[in-house]
């Protein structure tokens, strides 16, 4: 059974996690009027995304989620090198997300397909402001994934130092929230970006 939480820590962790919804829930309603008012150009947009990167950062995602929760159980239960493992794991994959990323990025740019570019401005309006909408929220989206990283980074070192326990999981059980959270925006992402043909 979780300990009780009188100081607050998760209300507060959850209308923070309210915030970052209401940030990318904003961007995904600008996108859904742009998809309505450009759906040729977003189509085709798509098209020149490789959906392999798309699914395999989602398995990655996913995957460490499963890490990230299997670590708070074991937190609870008090098994230590259960949850260093799950940490470690999260943060591969975190890592193995953001070089998968930035190798998607490269390629594009390498294409001369940016917004601004030569490619995208002699292209329909439609097709720069999808390319404008996706660095934008992926850009957005890897900050997340980079600053729930240090968070899980930072309870690794805790944890080491016996310092998150079963009594004290409050900091553990936060960051395991914000990464569900980046994890469950990504989810949201993958489809209007990479499946929309």
């Amino acid at each position: 059974m979780a300990p009780l939480d009188p100081s607050g820590k998760k209300m507060g962790m959850w209308l923070f996690l309210y915030t970052e919804i209401i940030l990318f829930g904003g961007l995904f309603v600008l996108y859904a009027v742009y998809f309505a008012r450009y759906t040729p150009d977003f189509i085709d947009g798509a098209a020149l995304l490789d959906r392999g990167f798309g699914i395999v950062n989602t398995v990655i995602l996913l995957v460490s989620s499963f890490f990230v929760a299997a670590g708070i159980t074991a937190v609870r239960k008090g098994h230590t090198r259960i949850v260093l493992a799950g940490l470690w794991g999260a943060l591969a994959c975190g890592a193995i997300f953001l070089v998968n990323k930035y190798v998607e990025w490269g390629h594009k740019f390498e294409n001369g397909i940016y917004p601004g570019s030569e490619t995208l401005v002699d292209s329909p309006g439609g097709l720069n402001l999808f390319f404008g909408l996706y660095y934008v929220i992926t850009g957005l989206h890897g900050l997340h994934i980079l600053i729930g990283m240090s968070l899980l980074a930072v309870c690794l070192v805790l944890v080491y130092r016996r310092k998150i326990t079963a009594q004290q999981d409050a900091l553990l059980e936060n960051s395991g929230l914000y990464w569900h959270l980046v994890d469950l925006i990504w989810i949201f992402i993958f489809p209007l970006f990479y499946l929309v043909v």
